[in-house]
């Protein structure tokens, strides 16, 4: 993964959010029993697994990566945002380290679970389960959009502008 693919990823995410414009609060809320129950909740847990993984796990840049259910629930669309450019820039510290840190094991306890025993990792193997499980539940948010009547916009990478 190089950054430009990883400028590919923030466009197909920036796609969904920008569509979620257009949702009700009650949209953007409603739970759907389906992935992580509604598009607000899915759109956090996409963000918190890099904030966990990549910036607390392998930048140790924080210790509380993850928001509680009540701050997600006084939370807005913008905070999503917010919760990503954070993101980004963890993903952006880890695009700095050289191929030999990328694929050095570390081994430690997650400092968000601490009842967690040691995890042994790769900042290289946490970065690409970061953004295919994005991918994963951006699927499952464009379904959550077509279970509440809308047509979602294409987020294939293969669509994007300058692409074809």
């Amino acid at each position: 993964m190089e950054k430009l693919e990883y400028e590919w990823v923030k466009q197909t995410r920036n796609i969904l959010l920008d569509q979620c414009k257009e949702l009700t609060e009650e949209e953007l809320i409603k739970e759907l029993d389906l992935g992580f129950q509604s598009i607000k909740d899915s759109f956090f847990h996409i963000a918190g697994c890099y904030h966990a993984w990549l910036g607390s796990f392998v930048l140790s840049a924080t210790t509380t990566p993850l928001y509680s259910r009540k701050e997600i629930n006084q939370m807005q669309l913008e905070d999503i945002k917010r919760y990503f450019q954070q993101a980004d820039a963890y993903v952006e510290q880890v695009f700095e380290k050289s191929i030999e840190e990328l694929n050095t094991v570390i081994e430690k306890k997650l400092p968000w679970r601490t009842e967690s025993g040691f995890v042994r990792k790769t900042p290289h193997q946490l970065l690409v389960h970061s953004i295919t499980h994005e991918f994963h539940h951006k699927g499952q948010i464009v379904a959550m959009l077509r279970l509440l009547g809308h047509v979602p916009q294409n987020t294939d990478i293969l669509g994007l502008p300058g692409l074809d």
